[in-house]
């Protein structure tokens, strides 16, 4: 999962899929990260924590990381929360299995709002990452 600072969205994606993951009995490694590296080693932003709380997840403990090039290595999906998410990671793939591993996060080209300026998105952001990673789980599900 990746958005711009990793504070926000991606922590959100990163700790919903995890529990998701988790509850179905599934051993798969979930993980975030930030095409800035600004906020490298930071907690998630407070209200994204709270909101994620309010609807029963846990992403307190996680820790914000700087997408680099191993991580293409390192997972079979890398999925980006916007466009400019997509071309910032897209432009440190080197080959096209690198790029092919990269898909916005949302269907029909649609990106994830960044609540960062409005704390009012907050609530209808982490719903639509929540419904999306129920997707995502089927759908890698049904590629094992």
């Amino acid at each position: 999962m990746v958005c711009l600072g990793n504070i926000c969205r991606s922590p959100l994606a990163e700790g919903i899929m995890r529990h998701l993951v988790l509850e179905q009995g599934l051993n798969w490694e979930i993980a975030s990260a930030g095409t800035g590296n600004w906020h490298v080693g930071e907690a998630p932003d407070a209200r994204s924590i709270a909101i994620a709380r309010k609807y029963g997840y846990d992403i307190s403990r996680q820790c914000a990381r700087h997408f680099n090039h191993s991580m293409f290595n390192m997972y079979d999906h890398i999925l980006v929360m916007d466009r400019s998410n997509l071309r910032d990671v897209l432009a440190l793939a080197k080959t096209e299995g690198e790029r092919k591993k990269v898909r916005l996060f949302l269907e029909a080209d649609a990106e994830v709002r960044d609540p960062w300026y409005d704390n009012a998105l907050f609530e209808p952001v982490m719903l639509e990452i929540e419904a999306r990673c129920r997707q995502w789980i089927e759908i890698f599900k049904n590629q094992i």
